[in-house]
C-alpha cells in the first residue's frame, strides 16, 4: 500500500518561502511522475509542477520561476520550494504520483498553506 505524508505547510507572509515535503512509502514502480497539486477555496484542484523519473519537467505558469521541484529518488521524497509567495498561492498543496504503466495514481492528505499579511 503506498501513502504520500506532506509536510511544510504553514503562514507565511507574503514575498516568504516555504519547503514542502513529501515522504512516500511501499513500493512505488520506478518509472513514475512526482508531483504537486493545489486546491484553493472555490476552486479546481490545478497542478503546480510535476517531475517525472525520465523527461522534463513541468511547472504551471503561475509558478514559473519562483517555485521549484526536486525529488530524492533513494528516498521517495519530492520537495516543492516555494519562494516569493503571493496571497493567490494560498491553498491546500497537495502530493501526487502517478504509475502510468500501472495506471495508478496515489495522493496525499494535503498540506494548507496561507500566505498573508
Amino acid at each position: 500500500q503506498v501513502q504520500l505524508v506532506e509536510s511544510g505547510g504553514g503562514l507565511v507572509q507574503p514575498g516568504g518561502s516555504l519547503r514542502l515535503s513529501c515522504a512516500a512509502s511501499g513500493s512505488i514502480f520506478s518509472v513514475n511522475t512526482m508531483g504537486w497539486y493545489r486546491q484553493a477555496p472555490g476552486k479546481q484542484r490545478e497542478l503546480v509542477a510535476a517531475m517525472p523519473s525520465v523527461g522534463s519537467t513541468n511547472y504551471a505558469d503561475s509558478v514559473k520561476g519562483r517555485f521549484t521541484i526536486s525529488r530524492d529518488n533513494a528516498e521517495k521524497m519530492v520537495y516543492l520550494q516555494m519562494n516569493s509567495l503571493k496571497p493567490e498561492d494560498t491553498a491546500v498543496y497537495y502530493c501526487h504520483v502517478l504509475v502510468p504503466l500501472f495506471g495508478r495514481a496515489y495522493w496525499g492528505q494535503g498540506t494548507q498553506v496561507t500566505v498573508s499579511s
